[in-house]
């Protein structure tokens, strides 16, 4: 059986190589040829623990392979980026503009014994219009084309493991098209086990997860607003909470990023704006936290011209990964406010990122005044010490004993 991956980014590039891995001979296909040339050259492009050792096995094995002109297949999985974009309204969309460029192109070489697996995190119905596009270009009846949604549960950092342990749904348009996919993934599991329900049930289940976490996120950080102005340690606080049995509060932070929990919420607010008040909340609460952050540090300057140090710029700790990273965003408040900063991230590269000065931790040690803690690297959990040399706003605990 021939597999070909659509979109080698942070989901994609791993997916390909762990189906590689499970014997499936794989072709990995992207647009941008950059990425290509460089996959061909050995090197992976995307920062994730033990992912550039399994991509060297599955090289060297043989049935892993990856090319810019996408050729017939078995099956197509398509797992590319569904961004959001706020509306002339303000409010905010799904853009599946993505899903429909590559569901058109495997329409173009579908035969009817194919199956196309969508994996990219999409709004309810999706399947459905990947369906019909697949339809218009190939020909085939819409009924009788096999689609399956089977949404990616894999958190940056563990994605190796993850893969091939996390349960995973199964949601298709047909009985066929379930069995199919199915067997796929029962092939690559070790742990995990394999839930099959309809498409829409399964584009639901992946945006309920991920709304979940946000909510949750988002009662953290509204105590950490509400500690703030009572004078109360709410790391200590939510530690005291957590003794209670039935209790787990999360860990406030600056913000929420990712291309998960940052993002979903919006999918299902975008149809259900009049009952989902409550994921509308949490999501503008989340949404607003890196300007309370901002706040609270230019207020606690010495000086005006003091320059502030954010130390971390992805979205989570220990990844390259900077899509929706509330760190970025308070970079961004602080220079609209005018505030001198600089930036600390070891996982991106040194020097400009898009307007940001991006130093060494050494660098930022050395000039900057006053600290801004964003994440818990550990490179900054190593040097505890040194951080607390100099003033500083700890945003996710890092500094508490």
């Amino acid at each position: 059986m021939k597999i070909t991956v659509m979109g080698l980014g942070y989901i994609g590039l791993p997916t390909a190589i762990t189906l590689s891995g499970a014997g499936f001979e794989v072709c990995g296909f992207d647009v941008n040829q950059k990425t290509i040339e460089q996959l061909q050259s050995g090197k992976i492009h995307i920062v994730e623990p033990g992912l550039q050792l399994a991509f060297d096995e599955a090289v060297a094995g043989g049935h892993l392979h990856f090319s810019s002109e996408l050729a017939p297949s078995d099956v197509f999985y398509i797992a590319v980026p569904t961004p959001f974009y706020q509306d002339d309204s303000g409010a905010h969309k799904a853009d599946l503009k993505y899903v429909e460029s590559a569901g058109r192109m495997a329409g173009k070489l579908l035969k009817p014994e194919n199956l196309v697996i969508l994996e990219s995190t999409v709004p309810p119905r999706t399947s459905e219009m990947l369906a019909r596009v697949l339809s218009e270009e190939s020909g085939i009846d819409m009924d009788k084309i096999h689609v399956a949604h089977c949404p990616e549960r894999v958190i940056p950092g563990n994605m190796m493991f993850e893969l091939k342990n996390n349960d995973r749904i199964v949601g298709a348009r047909t009985p066929e098209a379930a069995e199919m996919a199915a067997a796929i993934y029962e092939k690559v599991l070790e742990k995990g086990v394999v839930h099959k329900t309809d498409d829409l049930t399964a584009e639901m289940c992946k945006l309920t997860e991920n709304t979940f976490r946000d909510v949750n996120i988002a009662y953290a950080n509204e105590l950490s607003i509400i500690c703030d102005k009572m004078g109360i340690d709410v790391f200590e606080l939510i530690k005291l909470a957590n003794c209670h049995p039935r209790v787990n509060i999360l860990t406030p932070g600056v913000g929420v990023g990712g291309h998960c929990i940052a993002v979903d919420p919006w999918f299902i607010y975008e149809q259900f704006p009049e009952e989902a008040k409550v994921i509308h909340a949490s999501r503008v609460r989340n949404e607003n936290k890196p300007r309370f952050v901002a706040e609270k540090v230019i207020g606690s300057l010495a000086k005006v011209t003091d320059t502030v140090g954010v130390l971390g710029l992805s979205y989570k700790p220990d990844v390259d990964d900077m899509r929706e990273s509330p760190s970025i965003e308070l970079c961004q408040i602080l220079k609209e406010k005018g505030v001198n900063f600089i930036a600390c991230d070891p996982f991106a590269p040194y020097g400009d990122l898009n307007g940001i000065s991006n130093v060494s931790f050494d660098e930022i040690l050395e000039k900057a005044d006053y600290l801004v803690i964003t994440l818990g690297h550990t490179l900054f959990k190593d040097n505890k010490e040194l951080i607390a040399k100099k003033p500083f706003y700890d945003c996710v605990g890092l500094m508490e004993k």
